[in-house]
């Protein structure tokens, strides 16, 4: 009997050490793979609706998220366009690509990519920084809706009709062109599709509320880039 429990140990320490050190493996990798990541769609927003303190308040809560996820040493801004005098497209601000998510998965490969119906963006890539898949329709709650303010091709509307919640000032009246990052919407139309230009918010007296937001299946997320 003693030699047979010999003989156990000698097969399982072995076997033990290698799972650990497999388990040890996959661990280093996923740490790799969010260390490399360069896009991530927000788990939150600030809170307030459509008011992310402007282009510098958004961009500032994205370096935030990836730095908490351990990618803070890159320069992180959102995909965001703005209105009127100095108008910003969102498409300019994002740096050159490639992006992977924090799974290592390449969502684009240059901005034309990104802006193409090549890309590679759905709703099991278009993850948080956290590398968590976000709801989307047909879940509950659904947080599809994604803040953009832009066109298909990632450009700014022209001044006028608020599609950018006063240029992410605003969390009371106004409305904000958003994408669906799951890629799905009521019908098969294109903008339905759209993971930057679907639909505005809810008009209004609170189209930039964060409780319109979510009453129309948003939450106040964006999309953030790494630009470098």
């Amino acid at each position: 009997m003693r030699n047979q429990q010999l003989c156990y140990r000698k097969v399982t320490l072995p076997i033990a050490a290698a799972l650990a050190v497999l388990a040890l493996g996959a661990s280093f990798s996923a740490q790799g793979q969010q260390a490399a990541m360069t896009f991530f769609v927000t788990s939150a927003g600030p809170g307030k609706g459509g008011d992310l303190g402007g282009l510098e308040g958004a961009d500032r809560h994205c370096q935030q998220l990836a730095q908490a996820a351990g990618t803070g040493g890159k320069t992180w801004h959102a995909y965001l366009s703005t209105q009127g005098s100095g108008a910003v497209n969102a498409r300019d601000r994002i740096g050159r690509g490639p992006w992977q998510n924090a799974k290592g998965v390449v969502v684009a490969k240059s901005v034309d990519d990104l802006h193409s119906d090549n890309n590679n963006l759905t709703k099991q890539t278009a993850v948080s920084e956290k590398g968590d898949v976000i709801s989307g329709r047909g879940d509950t709650p659904n947080r599809h809706d994604v803040l953009t303010g832009s066109q298909p091709d990632g450009t700014a509307f022209a001044a006028g009709e608020d599609r950018t919640c006063g240029n992410w000032t605003k969390s009371g009246a106004g409305a904000a062109m958003v994408g669906h990052h799951d890629r799905q919407g009521l019908n098969e139309s294109p903008p339905m599709k759209s993971w930057n230009s679907s639909h505005p918010s809810r008009g209004g007296d609170g189209g930039c509320s964060q409780a319109d937001l979510k009453s129309t299946g948003g939450d106040g997320l964006f999309y953030c880039f790494a630009i470098n």
